[in-house]
């Protein structure tokens, strides 16, 4: 019971860390359910919760979209996350383990130096940026770090970010989660109970985060969430090694 409560206190915090940042989900829920069921699940099974809360997102905040932005970055991404899940079934596990673990750790912390905030890319290296946080969408389940910086290469507003931004992860997504089932399909059934949990989570947490998150400094719970996956990150790291 306190395992579920607290996998419902995550997903509902990821959900909502999203609706304001335009990504959280995965970076939050993978590398926690990972230490319960190891890396190459985790990734797979969260994609189930992450394209709920994402699709959710995308519907609440559809009109702001910018397209010209999400038809070549967002395919450009769509290409990373299908050879990245791809990709993933042939890495060994402990490999998976390690790259998993400093992917996580190093997103925790441009979070923490405000690396992710402060960066501004060129548009063709905003591109490339697109294909790679796709590819490790579909290698490890966390990407939204690398996407958020590529997408104020192209000076969206606020509203366009989020939005463009939820339309990039979903199409990442649709692109990685068919070949995860085809892998994995019966051992993600088998988590089907803490997919429930978690999913609605996400969708409770994404439904309030605007309105809940947005009275909080953002300053405060970013850097909370930096902490925690450099802490994360490091312990899968040692544990895959």
């Amino acid at each position: 019971m306190a395992v579920t409560l607290a996998l419902v206190g995550l997903a509902v915090a990821a959900g909502g860390i999203a609706a304001v940042a335009g990504f959280g989900i995965g970076s939050l829920l993978t590398p926690v359910l990972a230490l319960l069921v190891g890396a190459r699940l985790a990734v797979a099974a969260v994609s189930i919760p992450h394209l709920a809360g994402s699709a959710v997102r995308l519907w609440i905040l559809r009109h702001h979209v910018d397209r010209r932005v999400l038809l070549g970055f967002g395919l450009a991404s769509a290409l990373g996350g299908l050879a990245g899940a791809v990709l993933q079934g042939a890495l060994p596990g402990r490999g998976l383990a390690l790259l998993f673990g400093a992917v996580v750790a190093l997103a925790g912390a441009s979070e923490l130096t405000g690396w992710v905030t402060r960066r501004r890319w060129s548009r063709p290296a905003a591109w490339a940026a697109g294909l790679l946080s796709g590819l490790l969408g579909g290698l490890v389940g966390n990407q939204g770090g690398i996407r958020a910086a590529a997408l104020l290469g192209f000076e969206v507003p606020k509203e366009s970010f989020v939005a463009t931004a939820t339309a990039v992860a979903l199409f990442v997504d649709g692109a990685r989660v068919p070949v995860y089932l085809a892998s994995q399909g019966d051992q993600i059934v088998a988590l089907w109970p803490v997919l429930v949990v978690l999913t609605g989570g996400v969708v409770v947490g994404t439904l309030g985060g605007t309105t809940v998150l947005g009275r909080l400094p953002e300053r405060m719970f970013r850097r909370a969430v930096g902490v925690l996956l450099v802490a994360l990150g490091v312990f899968m790291a040692l544990a895959g090694g």
